[in-house]
């Protein structure tokens, strides 16, 4: 053998003995001994703790899926035990991500191509905590140091890829923290099916069409979470898209949930586009509830009390514009009570605050459901924890308005009720109303209802800005039919007579009861050529004008001619300038005051006979006591002081001239009114 044949076999020796030495090195090294250098080289990198403290493996296998002579190279597998990622000190000491176990498999010959290809990963015992601070800090933002020197490098030479194959995990825990929400909450992710797929993350394979152009891939996650949101105990489940959507520009990406906030109750199925780089959102949107006004609470949109209530519609917003944030909720329909509710509303993420515009239509309205928009229902057997309960005796609703939501957003809605529901005792028809919110205050302009063939027609306004609510209504009454008031009033059904009215009210107060307490003002009224009768006040319900009409006209149906008022009200207190009823067969003159502030009522009624009818009471009547238990009666101290009707009446002459304006003949006719009113300032 010559001696270069010798040299190169002692080369082959050598170096057969160096890989086998080397492989023996690989296959027995402690690679836990490099877990000191990973975790500081790690912990510096992205400037947190890192720790793998528990055991580090690297093993070979032969891949199954690799077919010719790359099939005999071994792919290297890693496993690590216990892993932990920390947070930064300031924001919180809980760790912001923990692994029971990280397996993956390397495919060596693609980093000849510069790619990294990890065919499979594998997570157990998953867990992560997320934290938000008060000043907006949190744990999940990594810093990774100035890249913009790699970045540099990368456009002067081609860059390393990574490709990520199956990935499965067990159910993994998510807890967040978020101080800036108020919320609370922990959560598990779950794999749906199969294995995440490599084509999902790389892009490689396109999702299923849904026939308009778009792909849409299924879901692949599912979800559950529980906890605390605002205050209140929130709950719920849902199932996100697979990853493919995730890589896929202009995607649309499936999600779906179903919430639950204390009462309320939210549900969403739909699509996010291009959920990396959010462009729209596309959802049907159901809410359910006991308060409308609850949701104040979970989505931060001002709306009245209600009864419970659930909405149905779909909900769009474009949120790749450059305009303000915009939210449509489109072709809703719902319940409010027992009344439904119809129409589309526009949420706009605008400044100085959000607004809410739209409008919203009610087929048939159940006149009870508008209750506590008016904070009638104070005494309610559920209300809320801020509600203050309505006290024993008192009638004028106590609720306060919650003001300080008023503030939050604005608002410019139209409502319509095409028919309302209330039974015979108050025949309304229908309602209409512009509802305008801007900076605290509230403005219903008009807010009209049809009543017995009339209207109220009322513009109301309440300043929630000031401390305490200052509030101005003015409210005009026009030609209800006493018939349609009426109906079951046999008398009333031929009477032609009409009610007509006109109030100008302001108070301060943050509930009905105060502002009414401490209310300014004035109130007209006329009714025209109706009837009066104990059966009328039984189905009025007015147990003291059915004491009143027996004691003045017994069991009979006596005719109005005209009956008018004028009061004047100051500082709650409202006094009688003009009450005259004038009947068939006499004049009823009414003085006094009602308190609106301690809800006393202090009159003193004086029938004068016109001489078809010889009234056997010598005495006045009064009716004193409570707006809640009013006290009538006789005044046996006092004789009625018998005179000429002309004289009565020149009592009363200087106020009566201003109702003239409130009557309002049908057709060009005359009514008692009329009559009644002019008579009366010729006694001056």
């Amino acid at each position: 053998m010559t001696s270069g044949k010798k040299i190169g076999l002692s080369l082959l020796v050598v170096v057969l003995v160096a890989i086998i030495a080397l492989v023996i090195v690989v296959l027995t090294f402690d690679w836990n001994r490099l877990k000191p250098t990973l975790n500081q080289r790690i912990s510096a990198a992205i400037h947190r703790p890192f720790a793998i403290e528990g055991d580090l493996d690297l093993s070979w296998e032969r891949p199954t899926d690799v077919d010719g002579w790359r099939g005999w190279v071994p792919w290297p597998h890693l496993h690590a035990e216990q892993i932990r990622v920390g947070s930064p000190e300031p924001v919180t000491d809980a760790d912001l991500a923990r692994l029971k176990a990280l397996d993956l498999t390397l495919a060596p010959l693609s980093l000849l191509e510069r790619r990294v290809t990890i065919p499979r990963i594998a997570i157990s015992g998953g867990e992560a905590t997320l934290v938000r601070r008060k000043d907006g800090s949190n744990n999940w933002t990594l810093d990774l140091g100035d890249t913009s020197s790699d970045a540099d490098t990368a456009e002067a030479q081609p860059g390393w890829t990574v490709d990520i194959g199956d990935i499965t995990f067990d159910p993994i825990a998510l807890h967040y923290r978020d101080q800036t929400l108020d919320a609370s909450v922990d959560a598990t992710l779950t794999l749906l099916g199969q294995p995440i797929a490599f084509s999902e993350l790389s892009g490689g394979a396109p999702a299923p069409d849904d026939g308009t152009g778009h792909r849409v891939a299924g879901y692949a996650f599912g979800w559950q979470a529980s906890g605390t949101y605002r205050g209140q105990d929130i709950g719920g489940e849902g199932k996100l898209g697979s990853l493919i959507a995730l890589r896929q520009p202009g995607a649309p990406y499936p999600l779906q949930a179903d919430v639950t906030a204390g009462q309320t109750r939210v549900s969403v199925a739909g699509t996010l586009t291009d959920p990396l780089a959010p462009k729209r959102i596309d959802l049907d949107l159901t809410f359910a509830g006991q308060n409308l006004g609850d949701l104040y609470r979970v989505i931060g949109v001002t709306l009245p009390d209600t009864p419970p209530y659930s909405t149905r519609g779909h909900l769009t917003a474009d949120l790749a514009t450059q305009d303000a944030l915009t939210f449509r909720y489109r072709d809703f329909d719902g319940q409010v009570g027992d009344s439904d509710i119809h129409g589309d509303l526009t949420y706009t993420l605008g400044k100085p605050r959000p607004s809410l515009t739209g409008e919203v239509v009610s087929r048939q309205l159940r006149f009870a459901d508008l209750a506590p928009l008016i904070g009638a229902d104070s005494s309610s057997d559920s209300p809320d924890e801020t509600s203050k309960p309505q006290p024993e005796g008192k009638v004028l609703p106590v609720a306060e308005f919650k003001t300080e939501q008023w503030r939050a957003m604005d608002a410019d809605v139209k409502f319509t009720a095409q028919r309302i529901e209330h039974g015979d005792s108050l025949p309304l028809e229908d309602l209409y109303t512009h509802v305008r919110l801007r900076d605290g205050e509230i403005l219903l302009d008009p807010l009209r209802f049809g009543v017995a063939g009339g209207n109220l027609n009322t513009t109301l306004r309440l300043d929630g800005s000031q401390t305490p609510l200052a509030a101005r209504i003015d409210l005009h009454i026009r030609r209800l039919l006493l018939s349609r008031l009426f109906p079951e009033v046999e008398l009333m059904q031929n009477s032609r007579g009409e009610l007509n009215g006109d109030a100008t009210l302001s108070g301060r107060g943050n509930s009905v009861a105060a502002l009414l307490g401490s209310s300014d003002g004035d109130l007209q009224m006329i009714v025209s050529d109706g009837v009066i009768s104990r059966n009328l006040m039984e189905l009025a319900g007015l147990n003291v004008g059915n004491y009143l009409v027996g004691k003045l006209f017994g069991d009979e149906q006596v005719r109005i001619n005209c009956a008018a008022t004028s009061l004047k009200v100051d500082d709650g207190l409202a006094r009688t300038r003009f009450f005259v009823i004038d009947t068939e067969n006499a004049l009823i003159k009414i003085d006094g005051s009602i308190n609106f502030s301690n809800e006393r009522l202090d009159l003193n009624i004086e029938p004068e006979s016109k001489g078809a009818r010889v009234f056997t009471l010598r005495s006045p009547l009064y009716v004193h006591g409570t707006f809640a238990n009013p006290s009538p009666g006789v005044d046996a101290s006092s004789l009625l002081a018998r005179g000429a009707v002309g004289a009565f009446l020149g009592t009363v002459a200087a106020p009566a001239a201003a109702l003239l304006a409130l009557v309002s003949p049908s057709a060009g006719q005359t009514t008692p009114c009329n009559d009644f009113l002019s008579q009366i300032q010729t006694q001056r």
